[in-house]
């Protein structure tokens, strides 16, 4: 009968269990699902991330290049971030060009990678105006149930941090680069930054991490990104209802718990690995 009722009447059967202050799986209102991190399980990118938050699974691999630095900024490398909604991850999407969802996705993440300052671009310059590194970040998303964002943002940051990249010199004879694939070094993490999304279900109820189906009969959805130093980075609220000040101050400061939590886990899985090794 329940099953019946969930088909015929979603939004229903959904608001059943809201006015209990719990969800269909069982979850509270504020509560996220499990999260796991492996790291560097693609052994032929420069560093690697698989996250799975609830059945949301998220691969993101980095590769970096050697490239020159564009003309207006000489002094800086840079990150072209990309994330791939493939039609193997959900029904929702078709095969061909990128759609809607996924070129908003690369651009939502290339905003927290820029106003987050994950990584000081000039680290990533070898000499000025001559040679630097690019960074491409691939996320791909395996299992789409809802909450990609978060998602993605957790699996760049765990590959960033697993990322090493070569020594790069330039000869002083020759004046082209020198690549010594033995020596590596790991990037430097300037700021940590970490998502937290939300449905609004009928204009004011507020739930966390929402499912795909939960996504599709909420009336807002919005993701909020802070760092390790409790600075908002990004507020992403693509239309809806609007939230009112207190909603969104309840949103923050659960987002910056959050943080917290993904920073812990991230440097326990890294922590492990290296033991491992």
């Amino acid at each position: 009968m329940a099953a019946g009722f969930k088909v015929a009447e979603p939004l229903e059967y959904h608001r059943s269990f809201l006015k209990d202050n719990c969800r269909p799986d069982g979850r509270e209102l504020s509560e996220f699902r499990t999260t796991t991190l492996n790291i560097g399980s693609i052994t032929t990118a420069d560093g690697s991330a698989l996250v799975k938050v609830g059945n949301t699974t998220v691969i993101c691999g980095i590769k970096a290049e050697l490239t020159n630095p564009i003309v207006e900024a000489p002094g800086k490398g840079y990150i072209v971030p990309n994330v791939d909604l493939p039609p193997l991850c959900s029904s929702r999407f078709r095969p061909g060009p990128p759609a809607e969802q996924a070129q908003a996705a690369s651009q939502f993440i290339a905003d927290v990678i820029e106003s987050s300052e994950v990584i000081q671009t000039e680290d990533l310059c070898i000499e000025r105006g001559k040679l630097c590194w690019v960074l491409y970040c691939d996320m791909m998303c395996l299992d789409y149930d809802g909450n990609v964002l978060d998602a993605c943002i957790i699996a760049l940051l765990a590959a960033l941090k697993n990322t090493h990249l070569p020594e790069v010199t330039i000869s002083t004879e020759t004046s082209k680069p020198e690549v010594n694939l033995e020596k590596r070094h790991g990037l430097h993490i300037h700021r940590h930054p970490v998502g937290a999304s939300f449905c609004v279900f009928d204009d004011s109820i507020l739930i966390v991490d929402p499912t795909a189906e939960e996504e599709s009969l909420s009336t807002a959805q919005l993701t909020v990104v802070t760092d390790d130093e409790d600075r908002l980075c990004v507020v992403h609220k693509p239309g809806g209802t609007s939230l009112s000040g207190e909603k969104l101050q309840e949103c923050i400061s659960r987002a910056t718990a959050r943080q917290r939590e993904i920073q812990k886990l991230i440097d326990k899985v890294i922590h492990s690995v290296k033991t491992a090794q």
